[in-house]
């Protein structure tokens, strides 16, 4: 198990590790994990070989055990170091009665506890007596106290509801994307209305230049008409020469 712990803390230190999972390494006790490992939250050691919880340390922030398939018979009072416990397996052992379970009485946020397949199922009312036992107790070997289905089944539940929001979100989403679609084209729309605007001011700026470059030549007939006089006079003035 020393070896195993070593090799799961991947040079991190034994204080920041929040997760362990030691499931299938063989001992029959706790050896290797120490108090050190004061911020552990989930510990996993299913089919180690367990014949006791000797050695147990004190992990005041542990919330998660997995203690199935391996050889447990007592000593649940090793565990009360670890009083935030919310979640405890211990299917597969051999507790044979629920004087076994005595300790866990006293965990005030046990939430979850498994027995399955231990001889102490067999006590006639068996799940009356250990809801009574532990009165903190939600569910025992998946079911509550009205044979409702465990938190997976209400996590798929909610689930469920996450995705229809989801999907709110989502058709709100599309809406948002029409809305900005339409914007776009109004504005193109003013965008053409716009040229369309300019286009004329240019005609109009067009026909009013072609009007003033006719009266431009218009004064410039005018102008010339001058000379033509003058040529005219000339002309007699040579005439009236020749007569003489």
């Amino acid at each position: 198990m020393e070896k195993r712990i070593e090799l799961e803390k991947r040079g991190r230190n034994a204080a920041e590790i929040k997760e362990l999972n030691l499931d299938n390494c063989r001992s029959t006790s706790i050896v290797g994990l120490t108090d050190e490992y004061s911020s552990l939250e989930t510990l996993s050691l299913i089919n180690v070989g367990l014949t006791s919880l000797k050695g147990f340390p004190k992990l005041p922030n542990l919330k998660k055990l997995e203690l199935s398939d391996n050889r447990i018979t007592n000593g649940l009072n090793l565990l009360s170091t670890s009083p935030k416990l919310t979640t405890l397996n211990l299917s597969g052992n051999r507790i044979k009665d629920l004087d076994a379970l005595e300790p866990l009485k006293d965990f005030k946020y046990l939430k979850n506890l498994d027995l399955f397949n231990n001889e102490a199922t067999l006590v006639d009312n068996y799940r009356d007596k250990v809801f009574k036992l532990i009165p903190s107790l939600k569910y025992l070997d998946g079911f509550d106290v009205h044979d409702g289905e465990a938190e997976d089944s209400e996590e798929e539940v909610n689930g469920n509801e996450d995705d229809s929001v989801d999907e709110d979100e989502n058709s709100s989403d599309d809406d948002e994307d029409v809305d900005d679609s339409v914007g776009l084209g109004a504005v193109y729309s003013e965008n053409l209305d716009d040229l369309s605007d300019e286009g004329d001011y240019e005609a109009g700026e067009e026909e009013e230049e072609e009007e003033d470059f006719d009266e431009e030549e218009d004064d410039g007939d005018e102008e010339a008409q001058p000379p033509e006089e003058t040529s005219r006079g000339k002309k007699r003035k040579l005439e009236d020469g020749e007569g003489n």
